[in-house]
């Protein structure tokens, strides 16, 4: 799937002014913009250093203040996406195969129209959180158990991961929802999301209000 790369915002010079940055920002209201020398790839200066600099003063005199980050042209999607999280940035650079010359960028909206329009998200489904020790966890398993109750996964990924323990988030198509739940069950998962069909756990608040009205009487 190809990814728009744009150039609509032109991207500072050494000698480009600050105050220039800053009229650049309230156009166009991105979290960084780019520095280049030529076409060659310099870094980028946050909006948050940009509107607490000297607007008299050139770019060239902030330099301590470049952060690098990029993508290579051609990378997928998913990637942009985990480097647009890691920097904090709505605007991802692109750069040429060999790490140097400055193509464009990527927007972040632009990733997220993508997804969007795939059928994990599109398609109606159901998500499902499970989680389970760090050395008991397999991905492969946890298809398996949603595909051995005849249901399709539209996606699965590790949502949160810790010392001891790994939680995955799934989205499933239409199918049999609590049988899913109890096999995730019987294989040792932990359901960490809330469902209203869950008839396991709304079986056990049942019996935990009779409980309490018996220990009340």
């Amino acid at each position: 799937m190809n990814i728009e790369i744009v150039n609509n915002i032109s991207p500072l010079t050494m000698d480009s002014l600050v105050s220039d940055a800053k009229m650049i920002l309230d156009e166009f209201r991105v979290s960084h913009l780019v520095v280049v020398d030529g076409v060659q790839f310099l870094g980028c200066v946050a909006e948050y250093d940009i509107r607490s600099l000297d607007g008299n003063k050139r770019i060239s005199d902030y330099a301590d203040y470049f952060e690098s980050f990029f993508v290579i042209e051609g990378v997928n999607s998913l990637e942009i996406m985990e480097a647009t999280s890691k920097y904090q940035t709505n605007i991802m650079p692109v750069l040429s195969q060999n790490e140097k010359n400055y193509i464009g960028y990527v927007m972040l909206r632009t990733v997220m129209d993508l997804f969007s329009d795939m059928p994990f998200l599109s398609e109606h489904g159901n998500v499902i959180v499970v989680q389970k020790g760090i050395n008991d966890h397999s991905l492969s398993e946890v298809t398996q158990i949603v595909e051995s109750n005849n249901t399709r996964v539209l996606c699965a990924y590790v949502s949160d991961a810790k010392m001891d323990m790994i939680q995955t988030t799934i989205k499933i198509g239409d199918g049999d929802f609590n049988a899913i739940i109890q096999t995730f069950r019987r294989y040792g998962y932990e359901i960490v999301s809330d469902h209203y069909d869950d008839v396991f756990l709304n079986n056990l608040k049942e019996r935990s209000r009779y409980f309490n009205k018996y220990l009340n009487i």
